[in-house]
């Protein structure tokens, strides 16, 4: 009876012992993903080729944000929505398109990122996928769709300095015909940056570490 006994404590101790270890982390898990990393899914065809629809990806949040990274940001005209898309221009800085060429400051921006996609054609406009239009930030802020995402100050700023605001990025999808980016939503918040991608796990044949 005694070891039968001690033999059902053993066993309880074991069992909550695993409910323990369990409780622990999935608490680490669910920290993790709240306050350091995001899970996320790509949606719609805006950083195609170089990401598909359904892709699984992680990416971490409150990463240092670097020019050419594809970071996840909240949508400024869909509330509640997540786009997927790449950084081009830094805060304060002069960004001009020419001709499918970007300019920084005056200097030629090299997009290795859009290699594959000048090779392939978006039938649905009859353009290459990394077909650009001509602008600048003064001349996008002409748009009374684009200035509804700035204060009067930005604005002032955009029209006098020709510059993107300070504290926002400049971010564009990889497939240029067709992404709803900062030519018509405007530049995006750092606090509206949800994170910067680091993993695509899925589908696994595609796994790749940025």
């Amino acid at each position: 009876m005694a070891k039968q006994k001690e033999e059902n404590e053993s066993w309880g101790r074991f069992v909550l012992d695993v409910v323990i270890i369990w409780a622990v982390l999935m608490g680490i898990f669910f920290l993790l993903f709240r306050f350091v990393l995001s899970n996320d899914t790509v949606s719609g065809p805006s950083m195609e080729p170089s990401f598909e629809n359904g892709q699984r990806l992680i990416s971490v949040r409150h990463a240092a944000i670097k020019r050419g990274e594809v970071v996840i940001v909240k949508a400024p005209d869909e509330p509640g929505a997540l786009y997927i898309k790449r950084v081009i221009g830094l805060p304060g800085e002069k960004i001009v398109s020419k001709n499918n060429q970007i300019y920084i400051n005056g200097k030629k921006l090299a997009q290795p990122w859009l290699a594959q996609g000048r090779k392939m054609e978006d039938t649905a406009t009859d353009t290459s996928f990394a077909a650009t239009q001509n602008f600048t930030m003064k001349s996008l802020a002409r748009s009374r769709q684009f200035a509804q995402y700035y204060t009067k100050s930005q604005l002032t700023y955009i029209n006098q300095q020709n510059r993107i605001p300070k504290g926002t990025y400049f971010v564009m999808g990889d497939h240029r015909s067709v992404s709803k980016d900062s030519r018509y939503i405007g530049t995006i918040k750092r606090k509206n940056i949800v994170g910067v991608v680091k993993l695509r796990y899925w589908p696994f044949n595609q796994f790749k570490v940025y």
